[in-house]
């Protein structure tokens, strides 16, 4: 099994970066960039299930 990280997951985080540059101010935003910091945190240690349900919890918050 390969250690890279999946394209996947690389699109995923511009994804929910994207939508969070563009999301107004505001506790949403703010509990978004508590995940986002996290999922940036799960990819660099190569854990890419942590990495999704970081990035799904960001785009829950933004929604």
């Amino acid at each position: 099994m390969s250690m890279t990280i999946p394209t996947s997951t690389i699109d995923k985080m511009k994804s929910v970066k994207s939508a969070w540059d563009k999301a107004p101010a505001g506790p949403k935003k703010d509990a978004a960039l508590t995940h986002y910091k996290a999922a940036e945190k799960a990819q660099t240690a190569k854990n890419d299930a942590e990495c999704l349900k970081s990035l799904n919890a960001a785009t829950h918050a933004l929604a």
